[in-house]
């Protein structure tokens, strides 16, 4: 009997199933290609690149299965405060600010700025120092792009921020810029990537890749930074780095110096506070207020501009959808569902990168059409219905006169039409000034952009965030009380 008792206890424990682990949440950017992250092009779904394999390894190491996160890299730190991941890692470079406000772990790859150019400017542009003048291309809220601020003052160039890390190659190739400043592992891909580019290896500045964790998680940062510390000793990161073809004679000087610091006040050591965070915000502020102003009036001349184009395109589209014959009512009406069924976003991606091989448009400009045939579109519309509100009783009286379709249209129709048109107007162009910030995808640093940058680089989101708000409600209100004016004065003034 006592036999079969432990034998069915011995069962029992066998069938009961070993409590699962909870995932590894890594978060990352797959946008940024490889070798960082990318989707594996024999199946979508899974993610390779060299910050994959060490963020399984963690994993591994812990017991814990991994699991991918999408996140956008701007948002990474952000993302990281919040909880939406356990470890961050792609491509992620190290900055005191970014250190007081996550928990950061020891460096794990050393990279070098360089410079990359046409060809045929191998020997023009050499430093930052020949670029006077020129424009210059790097990632937004990056070492580099700080470098090219610097730069600005300093040599006289012009920096221009991209979202990724593809744009700013082929802009190179097509002109639009002079040079590219990036880390090297990105312009050796761009050199195997496209033709008639040219890198020099000298480095502008030394920078290194780390992982993030909330700034609570300091345990789980010491846990990672032993993993990789054992990685470095037994070989494991320069197997993954080969792997990827990214090892470089700097690595092991890098790991020598993060195994002789083991153990003692090393960064990394400490996670940041969100007050700290806030506190650098107001510090840095007077640096970075002058261009947030500079990009809110850019912002504003963008919007401006756009609003006037869509209002000229608007009336000509509804006065032909209104008066012309059926062909035109037809392809007008083809025009005003596709412009509206569309994404802008798309139609701004489709008129400055893929019309350039036709015409290429300087980047300001690109966006002012964008959004102005976009608008133009929910403009008419609005132009349509208010030219169809005017009684038919008037338009018969002015026939009766003997005015023409002309004078109708110019005396009578479109002066009602426009007071029953100004309060969505307004309306479309508070909306227009809001969808200015998608523009940043054509390097247009507007006032969204310049306030990411800004976050980006301090590590916080509160007065930068709050900064912008107030930038765009002083541009935005005194247009609703100006519109609201004009209306109350028409009322009065109508019979």
């Amino acid at each position: 009997m006592i036999r079969l008792a432990l034998l069915a206890l011995l069962l029992l424990c066998t069938a009961v199933p070993a409590v699962a682990q909870p995932p590894l949440r890594w978060g990352g950017d797959s946008e940024g290609g490889a070798p960082f992250v990318e989707a594996d092009p024999a199946d979508p779904a899974k993610m390779i690149g060299f910050d994959v394999e060490i963020a399984e390894h963690i994993a591994a190491e812990l017991g814990r299965p991994a699991q991918f996160v999408q996140i956008a890299y701007s948002s990474l730190d952000q993302s990281a405060r919040r909880g939406d991941f356990d470890i961050g890692l792609s491509g992620i470079e190290d900055s005191p600010g970014r250190r007081a406000s996550v928990a950061a772990s020891v460096p794990y790859y050393e990279f070098r700025e360089v410079i990359t150019v046409r060809e045929g400017d191998r020997e023009r542009f050499r430093s930052l120092a020949d670029l006077r003048g020129r424009r210059v291309a790097t990632l937004g809220g990056t070492m580099a792009y700080d470098i090219l601020l610097e730069a600005e003052g300093e040599h006289g160039l012009t920096a221009v921020s991209y979202d990724d890390d593809v744009h700013p190659y082929s802009d190179l190739l097509l002109g639009r810029v002079d040079a590219v400043l990036l880390d090297h592992v990105l312009a050796e891909r761009a050199m195997r990537r496209n033709t008639g580019l040219v890198t020099h290896p000298e480095a502008v500045a030394v920078g290194h890749y780390i992982i993030i964790a909330a700034p609570e998680r300091t345990d789980l940062r010491d846990q990672v930074d032993a993993i990789l510390r054992a990685a470095m000793r037994d070989g494991t990161l320069e197997r993954i780095f080969r792997k990827w073809d990214c090892w470089t004679e700097d690595q092991p000087a890098l790991y020598a110096r993060v195994l002789a610091a083991e153990g003692s006040d090393a960064p990394g050591a400490t996670g940041g506070a969100p007050l700290g965070s806030v506190a650098r915000a107001w510090e840095a502020l007077p640096r970075y207020l002058p261009s947030l102003l500079s990009a809110a009036v850019l912002t504003l001349v963008l919007s401006c501009a756009a609003m006037l184009l869509a209002v000229v395109l608007g009336v000509f589209i509804a006065t032909g959808r209104v008066y012309g014959d059926p062909l035109t009512r037809a392809v007008l009406t083809v025009y005003v569902e596709v412009m509206r069924g569309t994404p802008v976003l798309l139609q701004l991606f489709v008129i400055y990168y893929g019309l350039a091989g036709m015409v290429r448009l300087p980047a300001f400009i690109a966006a002012l059409v964008g959004l102005g045939l976009n608008y133009a579109a929910y403009e008419s519309e609005i132009y349509r219905s208010a030219l169809e509100a005017v009684p038919r009783g008037q338009l018969e009286a002015a026939r009766i006169l003997g005015l023409t379709r002309l004078q109708t249209l110019r005396l009578v129709r479109a002066p009602q039409a426009f007071r029953l048109a100004l309060a969505p107007m307004t309306n479309d162009f508070v909306a227009l000034l809001k969808d200015s910030s998608l523009v940043s995808v054509l390097t247009v640093v507007e006032l969204t952009k310049q306030t990411q940058i800004f976050a980006t680089n301090i590590g916080s989101w509160l007065v930068p965030g709050l900064l912008c708000a107030a930038l765009y409600l002083a541009m935005s209100l005194p247009l609703s009380h100006l519109a609201r004016r004009l209306e109350d004065r028409w009322k009065v003034a109508t019979p």
